[in-house]
């Protein structure tokens, strides 16, 4: 609402200073909470996970503003919106200020830029900053002492992510270009034409093309996290934890067995004849286990006495209610993208467009939805801000769950006051890309709104007569935007322009779609089988230090 009070300075705009200047202010205050919401937020998130022993001011720095900004560019999705549908009356009519196609494009300039700023500083995370900071840790020493060597080793490994950037800017700026209009040029001005259309439009092209590469990652990084997150959230809020007494009775028994086995093993050396090999391996393998289950049994004990346990056990009802709720949800964006594909399936222009659909051809519940929500403002708005926030908060319950993997090997955890400064500074990044694929997934649950928001335009139909001779009559019936709108009746979107600059991406994108509702299928049918999650899940596993676990006691 700020840019469209300080992009609309036209003679409309003088006409209403006052509720112009209400708006901007109204605008700026919003902005201004939601944004210190959002890092209170990450602030909290970061030092819940985030080890004792381990931890760093920079990399915590790095992990809250780097989380903070993936919020920040989910946010940007509804303000697109938002502002486009402000640009008319429920009538159809442009407001005074938006009459002139000038201001209109002021408008959508200021949001396209804004989408720039915000991707070119994801770049500038994913690429320089979060790599240099993780491998500066990676590099440090006991005695942190050469701080010079520690940077320059950084700075040395962080070059080969900043020339993949460079590669990649590279190829959005000059494979996209249409041949010069002289076909009968010199190479030198073959060159001087590349040049020209770089400093013109090409710029934003070669970053574009840079964040749709990164988008991909994103893609896979939902298929992974955010599919399983989907369902493993709902399902463990309404199955519940299993009860403290029963696990430290079962551990206690479990203890006492090893603790029996390892008697009997040592009982066939008390007369000094050595331990087999098999033996002397299982007699190693039984007091690890042993050494876990001491631990399990330190930890059962602490979360038996600690106040949100007992807190978790009042709020038992609404954890079940908000379970059912997000399952709920999670099937309604189930069908919703599943009729979305088979749509542009049957229905668009095929594979080498990238399975553009202008439009809806078969009855999409969530696109329905929103068009229903139009009418009472400003719940529509909430509702795609809701679902964008749910996309973020379920794949951080994903990779809470699943840890950080890259293929089959398990690289980092993420737990509760012992996640290490690296997996920290991998989340923000994964959540970064994530938070790029996002906005494909809304489009493909609700195309027709994400194009065009809440416009409507005038249509002129033609009424009949009785009497030639009375000539032509026509009557203006307000219409929703769609495709067959006149191109300057309806606005649309700069998220939907950007997403379809290349139509490759837009291609692979769409069986990504496909991918992600197998995985969320798989993930469901997992999750359902799983029994119950201890109350010290991912606390205690064999592999911890014994550091890390005093740390977390202490």
């Amino acid at each position: 609402m700020a840019s469209v009070s300080r992009v609309a300075g036209s003679e409309a705009v003088m006409a209403t200073p006052v509720a112009l200047l209400s708006e901007s202010v109204l605008g700026w205050s919003i902005f201004t909470i939601v944004l210190l919401v959002i890092v209170a937020f990450c602030w909290v998130y970061i030092r819940k996970y985030q080890s004792r022993q381990e931890s760093e001011v920079i990399s915590t720095i790095t992990a809250i503003c780097a989380l903070a900004i993936a919020l920040i560019t989910s946010a940007l999705l509804p303000v697109d919106i938002f502002l486009v549908s402000f640009m008319k009356y429920p009538n159809g009519t442009y407001k005074e200020w938006a009459a002139g196609n000038e201001t209109r494009q002021q408008i959508e300039d200021t949001v396209l830029y804004g989408y720039y700023t915000l991707y070119s500083i994801i770049l500038f995370c994913v690429f320089l900053w979060i790599p240099f900071v993780y491998f500066y840790y990676e590099e440090k020493d006991e005695d942190n002492s050469n701080k010079c060597l520690q940077v320059k080793n950084a700075l040395k490994y962080t070059v080969g992510f900043v020339i993949v950037c460079s590669v990649l800017l590279l190829i959005g700026t000059f494979v996209p270009l249409e041949s010069p209009p002289n076909q009968n040029s010199t190479q030198w001005e073959k060159v001087q034409y590349l040049f020209e259309e770089l400093g013109s439009s090409h710029g934003l092209a070669a970053l574009s093309f840079s964040i749709s590469s990164l988008t991909l990652i994103g893609m896979l990084a939902v298929i992974t996290y955010t599919a399983y997150g989907m369902s493993v959230l709902p399902l463990n809020l309404i199955k519940g934890t299993r009860s403290i007494l029963y696990e430290r009775l079962e551990n206690t028994e479990d203890r006492e067995e090893v603790e029996h086995q390892i008697d009997k093993l040592k009982a066939k050396c008390a007369d000094g004849r050595p331990l087999s090999m098999r033996d002397r391996r299982n007699l190693q393998d039984l007091e690890a286990k042993l050494q876990v289950l001491h631990r399990r049994s330190r930890h059962l004990e602490i979360a038996e006495r600690t106040c949100c346990n007992k807190v978790g056990s009042a709020l038992r009802p609404m954890k079940i209610l908000l379970g059912v709720f997000f399952i709920l949800v999670a099937l309604l964006f189930f069908v919703t993208l599943f009729i979305s594909n088979l749509d542009k399936a049957l229905h668009s222009a095929g594979i080498s467009t990238g399975f553009i659909i202008f439009g809806t051809n078969l009855t999409n519940p969530l696109n329905e939805l929103l068009l229903a929500l139009q009418p009472v403002f400003p719940l529509d708005y909430v509702l795609i801000t809701i679902i964008t926030m749910y996309f973020v908060f379920t794949s951080m319950a994903g990779i809470r769950n699943m840890g950080i993997w890259f293929f089959w090997i398990r690289l980092y955890k993420i737990r509760p006051q012992r996640t290490q400064p690296q997996a920290l500074l991998f989340l923000c990044m994964i959540l970064l890309l994530i938070v790029l694929h996002t906005s494909y997934m809304i489009y493909s649950l609700a195309p027709q709104y994400v194009m065009y928001g809440s416009q409507k335009y005038l249509l002129q139909t033609p009424l009949p007569t009785a009497d030639p001779s009375q000539g032509n009559h026509s009557t203006a019936v307000t219409k929703i935007c769609d495709a067959d709108a006149p191109e300057d009746q309806c606005t649309v979107t700069r998220s939907y322009l950007f997403l379809h600059r290349f139509w490759f991406f837009s291609t692979i994108y769409y069986f990504g779609n496909w991918a992600f509702l197998v995985v969320f299928l798989i993930g469901l049918v997992v999750s359902c089988c799983k029994g119950k999650k201890s109350v010290i899940e991912g606390e205690v596993d064999a592999d911890d230090s014994d550091v890390s676990d005093d740390e977390y006691v202490h």
